[in-house]
C-alpha cells in the first residue's frame, strides 16, 4: 500500500495488512462472481464497496439482467446467512419482520404471545423487486436498515451483524410498480443502474445459459472479514479539501440554497441531504483502499457521485419534460462544482 494522506497520517502496520487483505478479498470475490455473472464489473465493484462500507444497495434495471442472480452469487461467495423476499402487491409488513403468535404453555395452560421472526432476521437480505409492493410494506424495512433492529409491539429485537439489504427494483415507468418513498431511498448507500450487456457479453451469456455450463461458487469472505472492513475504513483519513468538495457537490443539488445556480433551480425540485455526504465519504474511502491508497481523493468521490446521488435528487417537471435525466443533472454538476475552489462555473 502507498502512503496515506498529505496530512501525514499513516496506517499502523496492522492496518496496512488489513487493507491488503481487504483488497485480496475483493479480488477473490470478483473472481467468484465472474464464474456466474458475465461482465458488469463496475456493478460488482459498487455493490462490494457498499458492503465494505456497511451500507445497503439498490439495483435498478429492466427484468432479465441477472440482478437477482448477482445478489445470490454474492451471497454464495460470502459465509453469511441469506434470505430472499419476493415483494408482491399482497405482501404485508409482518411477512418481512415477523409477528407475534398466541401459544399455549403446556405446563400452566396459559396462553402467551410468542414472537415468530420473519426473513429479515438474517445477515444478507435480498429484497427482490422491492417496488412491486405498496409503500406500507416497503416501510417495514426502514428501522432495520437504519438501526439494525426490529420493533414488534413493545419489544425490540436486534439483528445479527453484519446486516445488509440488497434490493432490486424495476424502472418505475413499468406497470405495477410503486415508487419508493424518499425516506427509504435515502437509506440506500448506492442506487446502481444495471444496463444491457455488450454484444460479446450477451454471446457469452447465451453460451452459458443454453448449454451444459455449470459453475461452483465458493465462499471467500465471512462476517469477520466484513466487520473488519467496517472498522478499517473508519481509519482512512480524508483531507480537508476532499471534505469541502463533498460538501460543495452535495449542497449544489439543493435549489433552496441562497447561492443555488439558475440551472439547479430549473432542474432540481429536491436535493440530497446530509446522509449523501456521509455515504459519499464512506464509499470514497473504500474506493481508495481498493486502489492501494490509504487516503481519499477527489477522484474517488467523483467516481461514486452517480450511484450516491441519483436516488436522492428529484428533478423538476421542466427537466422531465425536456427528457433530462437525473444522471445528466449530476454529470453537469460535476462540471459546475470545481474541486478546491468552492465555486460553481455555471
Amino acid at each position: 500500500m502507498k502512503d496515506s494522506s498529505k496530512e501525514g497520517t499513516r496506517f499502523e502496520a496492522e492496518d496496512e495488512e488489513r487493507a491488503e487483505k481487504l483488497v485480496a478479498g475483493f479480488r477473490a470475490l470478483s473472481d467468484e462472481v465472474g464464474k456466474v455473472i458475465v461482465g458488469q464489473q463496475q456493478v460488482v465493484e459498487q455493490v462490494v464497496i457498499a458492503i465494505y462500507a456497511g451500507g445497503h444497495c439498490l439495483l435498478q434495471g429492466v427484468p432479465g439482467l441477472a440482478k437477482t442472480m448477482l445478489v445470490r452469487t454474492l451471497a454464495d461467495s460470502m459465509s453469511l446467512s441469506f434470505r430472499r423476499i419476493q415483494f408482491t402487491p399482497d405482501l404485508m409488513p409482518a411477512d418481512i419482520t415477523g409477528t407475534e403468535i398466541i401459544q399455549e404453555d403446556s405446563e400452566t395452560g396459559r396462553r402467551r404471545l410468542i414472537f415468530q421472526p420473519g426473513p429479515i432476521f438474517t445477515q444478507m437480505l435480498l429484497a427482490d423487486e422491492i417496488n412491486r409492493t405498496p409503500p406500507k410494506t416497503q416501510a417495514a424495512l426502514l428501522e432495520a436498515m437504519q438501526e439494525q433492529r426490529v420493533t414488534i409491539g413493545q419489544d425490540t429485537y436486534g439483528l445479527e451483524k453484519p446486516f445488509f439489504v440488497l434490493a432490486t427494483q424495476n424502472p418505475i415507468e413499468q406497470e405495477g410498480t410503486y415508487p419508493l418513498p424518499e425516506a427509504q431511498k435515502d437509506r440506500f448507500l448506492f442506487q446502481i443502474n444495471v444496463g444491457y450487456p455488450s454484444k460479446e457479453e450477451e454471446r457469452e451469456i447465451l453460451r452459458r445459459t443454453t448449454g451444459a455450463f455449470g459453475a461452483d461458487v465458493s465462499p471467500v469472505l465471512d462476517g469477520e472479514d466484513i466487520q473488519m472492513a467496517h472498522e478499517l475504513i473508519r481509519k482512512v483519513p480524508v483531507p480537508d479539501h476532499v471534505t469541502d468538495y463533498v460538501l460543495d457537490l452535495v449542497r449544489a443539488t439543493r435549489s433552496a440554497e441562497e447561492d443555488a445556480s439558475g440551472y439547479v433551480k430549473r432542474m432540481i425540485e429536491w436535493g440530497a441531504g446530509p446522509r449523501a455526504c456521509q455515504h459519499m465519504i464512506l464509499g470514497g474511502k473504500v474506493h481508495a483502499l481498493l486502489r492501494g491508497r490509504t487516503h481519499v481523493t477527489v477522484e474517488d468521490v467523483q467516481a461514486l457521485a452517480l450511484p450516491t446521488l441519483r436516488h436522492r435528487v428529484v428533478p423538476t417537471f421542466h427537466a422531465e419534460a425536456e427528457g433530462i435525466t437525473v444522471d445528466h443533472i449530476i454529470n453537469d454538476l460535476l462540471y459546475q462544482v470545481l474541486p478546491g475552489e468552492s465555486q460553481r462555473v455555471l
